[in-house]
């Protein structure tokens, strides 16, 4: 067996946390929990920060199967989500792979004149609006005919799998005119305000690039900044109520991140919202070379402290400057692994991504973060999971996406389909074997331990709807025993209740297990296939029943195997 290099493109260096979790079979289980929840402890909104994905191939937005996951989402939001895809000004021929994709707006003719095609663009964005959903109009990268001659350094032999040398990167230097790209920006702009009107654009966000603290910017920090004021303005230039931020760094861009903010401060730069990213692991090797389905080298696992580390120090960059403290944060890019295109064919430790690991872990993770808001200054209002589908995979890969080969949908989907039946304020929740973020401090650049925590909600209806769940970050931990939850439920306003009690778990609301049960077929038949689209969406553990409150309270007793999250309804009897 032989492996590539130790270094996985996409995320940044950081010594702050190791750059994955090691597994500890050793780790103490937590098999009780009281978790208490004041229906009548109103904490405000619930901010639905998880309505944003994000995605690489911007090629497959229109295709039948990115429109019908585009409307699955829709069906899970009011609002809409705002979704953010790459490449829209890369040249290309409108052709998506893994990781790559383009736009093609830009062009120059003979003369030198500069020429855009909408055609592209149209189609993407198209999908995107008639779904329900906003663009976050990611502006990038650089196109073929804006290269600088710079560019002419990378220098790459052509193959089926590079094309050329823009294609394997020269689309990341800075482009050779500025004052071209703002032009390019603007009519962007005009584009979209005259396709989709000023009511629908206004709900849009407008952000420079991504990560350019690597090997997306081949130019100076001062170089982008300098872009970033060209940009920004040209946005307002057309919207001038148009919001406009970035830098969408990694989580370990805090100077450049630092550097932006006091340019745009210094500039006087329009500046809307502050953009990083997060992930929760970078396995090493990246990339396994041996024999198909073999195990990983080591046993590596996310970290969901390290992703709530790296989220609250840049809060508290942002912080640091005190005309910047009400602007919202907008992590558009917030997962568990990098790359999004890697599987468990890669490295076996991405098999988390087909699992009841993974939904259980995302609907932690944005609690964790609803805390982090608690705590910071500055909050958090959209955490965005890079994940959308990917052509051509075999059934259950294992890259980070929403749906598996044939359209099937991952448990994952299944995540936010829970979260989708929160109510619109959030109340008190409280479990005695939660670990809380206030402890990150004592992390020490550990994973975060096995907990039992809960995320409760009422609505304006008097429905009551609690997530409690039992995870670790370690991927491999297991445990034959189920932890008994018991539920406490105050501040009941109804004398009864109706009880609706789903689950994600290794049997239920998960396709995964009911293909490897089936054999792990690739050419499952049709009555396979049925089975396995009866299991992926969100199941009931139990049928509904009727709860009587005499007292205000109720007292619900919950057991839960290792990962699971159960979600709750008590939905009045009027």
């Amino acid at each position: 067996m032989s492996s590539s290099v130790d270094v996985n493109p996409g995320i940044g260096t950081d010594l702050s946390f190791p750059s994955s979790a090691p597994s500890d079979p050793s780790a103490p289980h937590v098999r009780r929990a009281v978790v208490r929840v004041d229906a009548g402890a109103d904490r405000g909104d619930l901010a639905r920060i998880w309505e944003s994905i994000g995605f690489d191939e911007i090629n497959w937005t229109y295709t039948a199967t990115g429109r019908r996951l585009l409307q699955t989402f829709g069906e899970l939001t009011d609002r809409g989500f705002h979704v953010r895809p790459h490449y829209v000004f890369c040249s290309g021929t409108g052709f998506g792979i893994p990781h790559w994709g383009n736009g093609n707006v830009y062009h120059e003719d003979a003369a030198g004149d500069a020429v855009y095609d909408f055609t592209i663009v149209d189609q993407a964005y198209d999908a995107i609006v008639e779904a329900g959903h906003h663009v976050l109009v990611e502006l990038a990268f650089t196109p073929r005919d804006l290269l600088p001659d710079a560019a002419d350094e990378l220098r790459v032999t052509p193959s089926p799998t590079v094309y050329s040398s823009y294609e394997a990167g020269a689309w990341a230097y800075p482009p050779r005119d500025y004052g071209r790209w703002g032009d390019l920006v603007a009519a962007h702009a005009r584009h979209c305000l005259e396709r989709y009107g000023e009511q629908e654009v206004s709900t849009w966000l407008w952000e420079l690039w991504n990560e350019p603290d690597i090997f997306y910017w081949k130019g100076t920090p001062q170089e982008f900044y300098d872009l970033y004021s060209v940009t920004a303005r040209a946005v307002r230039s057309v919207l001038p109520g148009a919001k406009v931020g970035g830098p969408a760094v990694t989580g370990a861009g805090v100077e450049f991140l630092r550097g932006f903010l006091r340019h745009t401060r210094d500039q006087g730069d329009p500046i809307d919202f502050v953009s990083f990213h997060t992930k929760g692991s970078a396995f090493t090797p990246w990339r396994v070379y041996g024999p198909t389905g073999g195990e990983a080298p080591e046993k590596q696992n996310p970290s969901a402290h390290k992703m709530l580390f790296e989220v609250r120090r840049m809060l508290r960059v942002i912080a640091e400057f005190e005309e910047y403290r009400g602007l919202p944060a907008i992590v558009d890019e917030c997962d568990a692994g990098v790359p999004a295109h890697y599987s468990v064919y890669d490295n076996a430790n991405f098999q988390f991504q087909n699992t009841e690991y993974y939904p259980v872990f995302q609907v932690k993770l944005m609690k964790k973060l609803l805390d982090l808001n608690d705590t910071e200054e500055v909050r958090v209002e959209q955490a965005t999971s890079w994940s959308f589908y990917f052509e051509g995979e075999r059934y259950f890969e294992g890259t980070r996406a929403f749906l598996t080969a044939g359209g099937l949908e991952k448990p994952l989907l299944n995540a936010y389909r829970a979260l989708s039946r929160l109510g619109e304020r959030r109340v008190d929740a409280v479990s005695d074997a939660a670990h809380p973020v206030t402890l990150l401090d004592e992390a020490d650049g550990a994973s975060m331990p096995e907990e039992i925590d809960a995320l409760a909600s009422r609505s304006t209806s008097g429905t009551v709807a609690v997530l409690v769940w039992r995870h670790t970050d370690d991927q491999y931990q297991r445990d034959e025993l189920e932890a008994d939850v018991t539920l406490r439920v105050s501040g009941l306003d109804a004398e009864a209740y109706t009880l609706s009690h789903f689950r994600i778990d290794a049997g239920h609301s998960n396709a995964h297990t009911a293909w490897v049960e089936a054999g792990s077929p690739q050419l499952p038949t049709d009555a396979q296939l049925a089975l396995l689209q009866a299991r992926q969406g969100l199941e009931e553990l139990e049928p509904a029943r009727q709860v009587a409150v005499p007292s205000s309270e109720a007292e619900l007793s919950v057991a839960l195997p290792l990962p699971a999250v159960s979600l709750l309804v008590l939905e009045p009897v009027r």
